[in-house]
C-alpha cells in the first residue's frame, strides 16, 4: 500500500454540509510552444468539522471513496481567509 498523494488548494465553495470544494492549481508546460500554462483541478473534500470556510487554503489527503465524486479528506487549515 502506497502513501496517501497530499494537495495543498483554496477552499471555494463551503456550502455542503461537511463537504468543501478544493481548488488546486498547477502549472504545466505546452507541449509544443513551451508556455507555462495555469490549470486548475477541483476536488470534494470531506470537511469533518466544519472547520475549513470559503476562501481558506487547506491541505486535503486522498481517502477510500465517500460519495460518489469524494474522495478527499481536509486534514488541515494551513491559512484562513482575511475577514472582510
Amino acid at each position: 500500500m502506497g502513501a496517501k498523494t497530499q494537495l495543498t488548494g483554496t477552499v471555494v465553495s463551503d456550502r455542503m454540509q461537511r463537504t468543501v470544494v478544493v481548488a488546486v492549481e498547477r502549472q504545466v508546460r505546452h507541449s509544443l510552444y513551451g508556455k507555462s500554462l495555469r490549470r486548475t483541478s477541483t476536488f470534494l473534500a470531506h470537511n469533518a468539522d466544519d472547520e475549513a470556510k470559503a476562501g481558506d487554503t487547506v491541505e486535503i489527503a486522498e481517502s477510500r471513496p465517500l460519495s460518489r465524486r469524494k474522495r478527499w479528506v481536509v486534514t488541515r487549515v494551513v491559512s484562513r481567509a482575511p475577514q472582510v
